[in-house]
């Protein structure tokens, strides 16, 4: 993708034989959506239908993007076999930006090759050279396999916090 942000990381980031990460560019759009409806999949839910996939491309690569996704290549698929959207968020607290992972995640038949601890750990980096104070994200309750890798890594569960949510139609309703 074309971040307004520059970022110093190489834009293919060598991490292994085995697989690459780098930014995702407009052309890979189609990639994206493709992705984003595995992880629909996996985690039982509707994907987005006609009119989101193209907001999507349209917030994703447009002229001023509001996140930015890596995505993870291996030599022997044409497709990308994971991804990683992030985008910034404010901690008052901090006094520093937060780096928010929205989606984290890589096919199943790809998985156990260490691809999406090299997505955390190029966020990482990212938040890093950033000067943000934090990482946050969310994860399904089910999903203890992610709850591993992630606690394995030094994250920790914020589990005094309750995510709250008003979804469109509760935000159109007049009060």
């Amino acid at each position: 993708m074309s971040s307004s942000r520059p970022t110093p990381i190489a834009q293919e980031c060598k991490v292994s034989a085995a697989f690459q990460l780098r930014p995702a560019t407009a052309v890979d759009g189609p990639a994206v959506i493709g992705l984003i409806t595995a992880l629909a999949d996996f985690e039982k839910l509707p994907p987005p239908d006609e009119a989101g996939r193209a907001r999507l491309l349209e917030h994703g690569f447009g002229p001023k993007p509001r996140f930015e996704t890596w995505l993870a290549t291996v030599p022997d698929s044409a497709a990308p076999v994971g991804y990683v959207l992030v985008f910034e968020t404010y901690s008052t607290f901090e006094a520093r930006p937060s780096l928010y992972i929205e989606d984290l995640f890589v096919l199943p038949a790809y998985r156990k090759l260490g691809i999406g601890t090299a997505l955390l750990e190029l966020c990482r980096r990212l938040a890093r050279e950033r000067g943000c104070g934090r990482m946050e994200w969310t994860c399904l309750d089910w999903n203890k396999r992610a709850q591993c890798v992630y606690e394995s890594l030094g994250a920790t569960p914020m589990k005094e916090w309750i995510l709250y949510r008003l979804t469109r139609d509760k935000l159109a309703a007049p009060q």
